[in-house]
């Protein structure tokens, strides 16, 4: 059977629709948070690139120590209260950058990041585990496309409108819409019934059997027992090892952003470094967007003729090479056309991937394999921000952008050889049973 379109998944599966609309307010407000914040850090810091690497390693580094305890802990408790707390929590640690008026109060900024990457990583973890359930593993693929296209229409109109906002109102403006955005994705949250965040929804005498096993056992151990299926699992370890090679070159993203619109083309037609910036997160948003969109189709042909393997390493090479042209353009406009072309091709490329990934991972486990996943890549995008800082030292954001690009290519590469070679090979069904959705929740 096909899979639902995305109306037809919003309209036909109401628990699926909540989460989604708690998603779609939450990212509204982090983008306008991420690039008031950016703003506030360049204008209070007077321009200096160290002060922005740092706010944006401390938007990665919580993220990337604490995502396999998360998904350790989303993959033991229940998902809805994880959601439901670090929600709330975000909601009053966003109001404090309300504090940030002088150099002396930077450290307030890069704590609050801090904790709302650290409360993110538990919220993401527990979202990404819980979709499968909701969704089933027929509409697994549109699911995982519309939650992460909606996040990056979100990116680009967020990213806009936190520009927008911060030269109409201030910075603080963002942060109070930051805040609130956390409260309504409460409320969608806890309109969803615990039950339909995970599969071992009715416990029998196996069940009691696995909680009295996890009394026993640690988060570590879970930890541990995570990594070991990724170890054993040779298509599991490829997704994940060309997501880190990928980060090498793709993690200085937003520091490229940063210093290409707040430096390069800040003043060209009269356009501030704040605008140029939302420009390039607008175009990257949109472009990942536009990909999450047609992924559903795209995935769906590529299935059937068994071209899904070839498809993710060239749209890795190809993408790559697009963004390393960014650093050669020499107006705002070019650049960003160049950005929103590459960012089409990694949006397709991400969502069947993402989706493949679920497939192959039990339910069980699924936690901690994607925030492992997640929570690696972004360890070497923290390390690539932090050698990019150093970099521009002595070269130029353009040079950069150019290197950062080949770099992200690399991954493509890899991916094909290791399949070429028959290093790596998908299992002839390389879907998880365990993610068909229980046909009452699926359904409502």
């Amino acid at each position: 059977m096909d899979s639902l379109t995305y109306m037809q998944l919003l309209r036909s599966n109401r628990l699926f629709r909540r989460l989604w609309l708690g998603q779609v307010v939450s990212e509204l407000g982090n983008w306008f948070y991420f690039i008031a914040a950016l703003g506030l850090v360049r204008v209070v810091s007077h321009n200096a690139a160290g002060a922005t690497t740092i706010i944006l390693i401390a938007r990665l580094v919580p993220f990337t120590v604490f995502a396999p305890l998360a998904g350790a802990v989303v993959d033991r408790w229940s998902r809805r209260t994880v959601m439901l707390i670090t929600d709330l929590t975000r909601a009053l640690v966003a109001l404090l950058l309300l504090l940030v008026h002088a150099p002396g109060d930077l450290w307030i900024a890069y704590v609050c990041t801090i904790l709302l990457s650290l409360f993110g990583a538990f919220f993401e973890a527990a979202k990404n585990a819980a979709v499968p359930n909701i969704t089933g593993d027929r509409d697994l693929l549109a699911g995982t496309a519309l939650m992460f296209s909606s996040r990056f229409l979100l990116m680009s109109f967020g990213a806009a409108l936190g520009g927008w906002t911060a030269a109409s109102f201030g910075y603080k403006a963002a942060f109070i819409v930051n805040s609130l955005s956390f409260l309504v994705s409460a409320y969608s949250v806890w309109s969803i019934p615990d039950r339909a965040t995970r599969q071992d929804r009715e416990p029998g005498a196996a069940d009691l059997q696995i909680k009295q096993r996890r009394r026993l056992s640690t988060y570590w151990s879970d930890i541990r027992e995570g990594w070991a299926y990724i170890i054993s699992h040779a298509p599991v370890t490829a997704i994940l090892g060309i997501n880190i090679l990928w980060a090498t070159g793709g993690g200085a993203i937003n520091l490229i952003s940063d210093r290409l619109g707040g430096l390069v083309f800040a003043g060209h037609n009269g356009i501030s470094g704040d605008a140029a910036v939302a420009v390039l997160y607008f175009a990257a948003g949109m472009g990942l967007f536009i990909g999450m969109m047609i992924a559903r189709r795209v995935g769906t042909y590529l299935e059937m003729r068994g071209k899904t393997v070839g498809f993710i390493g060239w749209m890795l090479i190809v993408q790559g090479f697009v963004f390393a042209g960014i650093g050669l353009m020499p107006t705002l406009v070019l650049a960003s056309v160049m950005l929103f072309l590459s960012r089409v091709m990694l949006g397709v490329e991400f969502a069947i991937q993402e989706t493949l990934l679920m497939r192959l991972v039990p339910d069980k486990l699924r936690g901690r394999v994607s925030t492992t996943d997640r929570a690696t890549e972004l360890l070497i995008w923290s390390l690539s921000t932090a050698l990019a800082g150093w970099s521009l030292r002595a070269i130029t954001p353009r040079t950069l952008t150019v290197v950062s690009g080949l770099l992200s290519a690399s991954a493509g590469v890899v991916w094909l050889v290791l399949f070429a070679l028959k290093r790596v090979r998908l299992p002839q069904r390389g879907i998880d049973q365990s993610t068909q959705a229980d046909p009452e929740i699926a359904s409502v």
